[in-house]
């Protein structure tokens, strides 16, 4: 299984950014596909996640109302849309995968994972 996150970059506070997420070696659209970030010097933390139909949507409460999420399984990939962004969302933005339902990622999102990808960075100044 591979996961190749791209569309990282440095911006400036408030400008968008898309982030891409191609599978492979894996049945796409059965898998809950999650983006996760860790900026320097902290954890890693949950960003978002979508179920296999695209239907259910989870995302952390700092990400509310400014970034989306969404899947193409045609594709196999899926992507992270950052609008508004700000220097606190600077951060490695990892994306994941896991054949458990969307369900197991409301406790330990994290552990939840079973695939994941080596990360893209971006950076957002003030």
């Amino acid at each position: 299984v591979q996961l190749q996150a791209s569309g990282g970059g440095l911006v400036q506070a408030g400008v968008s950014l898309r982030l891409s997420c191609a599978a492979s070696g894996l049945t796409f659209s059965t898998y809950t596909m999650g983006w996760f970030r860790q900026a320097p010097g902290k954890e890693r933390e949950f960003v978002s996640a979508i179920s296999l139909s695209g239907e259910i949507i989870y995302y952390t409460a700092s990400v509310k109302g400014r970034f989306t999420i969404s899947k193409n399984n045609a594709k196999n990939t899926v992507y992270l849309q950052m609008n508004s962004l700000k220097p606190e969302d600077t951060a490695v933005y990892y994306c994941a995968a896991t054949d458990n339902g969307i369900a197991t990622m409301r406790t330990k999102p994290i552990e939840a994972m079973d695939y994941w990808g080596k990360g893209t960075l971006v950076t957002v100044s003030s």
